[in-house]
């Protein structure tokens, strides 16, 4: 018996990148507003250092930016850029790198969000 709602469904395309889950069309042309989703914070933006899982490597966490996909990933490369190293940004935290939390609280507050340092 299947269900009424399908789990199938095009995820990704060769030609045009990733798709949306709600409307189908790629993430670039999305009219339904799920690429939309903005991780509701209380404003705050945290910036840590984490080495748990890497192999010993420090890497630097900036959680509790209130953007979306599109702005946070600009916003992650101008981090990595700024920084000189490199990163990824997933499930809405931006990881660059190294310890780099001083220089990353000083851009974000130059860009104007309040940032408070999370952890040791």
């Amino acid at each position: 018996m299947k269900s009424s709602k399908s789990s199938g469904g095009l995820v990704y395309s060769t030609e045009s990148g990733r798709m949306c889950p709600g409307c189908r069309q790629p993430l670039a042309h999305c009219q339904c507003g799920a690429k939309q989703a903005i991780a509701a914070g209380d404003g705050v933006v945290r910036v840590s250092r984490e080495s748990k899982g890497r192999g010993g490597k420090a890497v630097t966490l900036v959680k509790g930016v209130a953007l979306d996909a599109i702005a946070l990933q600009q916003l992650g490369k101008q981090l990595k850029t700024a920084c000189g190293s490199g990163g990824t940004v997933k499930d809405g935290v931006i990881e660059v790198q190294g310890d780099h939390c001083d220089r990353v609280v000083e851009l974000l507050k130059a860009q104007g969000y309040v940032v408070k340092r999370a952890g040791g």
